[in-house]
């Protein structure tokens, strides 16, 4: 038998929802998904050459 049975998952989420709330978790999931979203973009942001890395590879060669 596993470490948790279906009761202590029932128990868990229980306490979940009294402690947010039915209409704090899903602004808290938009929240995460916006900041995912943002560190996304930032990622690819990162990786497209600025003008400066482009003038520097153009002096060097």
């Amino acid at each position: 038998m596993g470490a948790f049975s279906i009761w202590h998952w029932i128990i868990v989420l229980i306490i979940v929802l009294l402690l947010f709330g039915k209409g704090k978790i899903p602004s808290l999931m938009a929240d995460m998904a916006k900041g995912i979203k943002s560190f996304k973009s930032n990622m690819a942001d990162d990786e497209k050459p600025t003008n400066s890395d482009q003038d520097n590879q153009n002096k060097d060669q």
